[in-house]
């Protein structure tokens, strides 16, 4: 066998018994790692410890993966201004964490009848959303349910859609102050009255 050291050294060809040899005196294992070549290349190392290394390897490439889930969040065609605002904020949070948002819209009893107040709304959520995300299924009704599913655009996070905002302001700082009506208004004009004398 062709023999490889810890230090990945080559040994040259060695007897099998001389190699097992060596790794016993070494205090380490002799892996196989080239079964198939000719003649088969083995090296002495530490199979616990490479074992060890490569579950790290394994672990850390793991933690870097960003995992897509899908997130839904339920509407109804009569949803109120202040519900519609907090799922809409709900979307824009999922769409930045990089997740996909599924849009549903239900119908019950009588609403099957208005189905365009339904799309009505789903187009709303589709316009508000256009900065942070793209329609990837558009609304198609499913039984009682009209369903949407946003996907996040790629670039332009919540941190950069700040950033155009501030370029968007006047550029020495100062905000336009609105006029106050009472202080533009010129002050009524003192009239002398005239005075009687006896």
């Amino acid at each position: 066998m062709r023999l490889v050291a810890e230090n990945g050294d080559q040994l040259g060809i060695v007897p099998t018994r001389d190699a097992l040899k060596m790794a016993e005196e070494r205090d380490v294992d002799l892996v196989e790692i080239a079964p198939t070549a000719q003649p088969p290349v083995c090296k002495l190392m530490d199979y616990g410890k490479f074992k060890y290394r490569e579950q790290k390897k394994a672990h850390e490439a793991k933690l870097k993966q960003k995992q897509i889930h899908l997130k839904e969040i339920k509407f109804r065609p009569g949803t109120d201004e202040g519900d519609y605002q907090i799922k809409l904020r709900n979307l824009i949070r999922f769409l930045d964490e990089g997740d996909k948002a599924k849009v549903t819209l239900r119908f019950r009893g009588r609403e099957m009848a208005h189905q365009e107040f339904g799309v009505r709304l789903l187009e709303r959520v589709r316009n508000d959303l256009e900065p942070y995300a793209l329609v990837e299924q558009f609304p198609k009704l499913e039984g009682r349910q009209m369903i949407m599913v946003l996907g996040p655009k790629k670039g332009k996070k919540k941190e950069d859609l700040k950033k155009d905002e501030k370029k968007a302001e006047p550029k020495d700082g100062k905000k336009a102050e609105p006029k106050d009506e009472k202080k533009a208004a010129p002050a009524p004009a003192k009239t002398a009255t005239p005075s009687t004398s006896q």
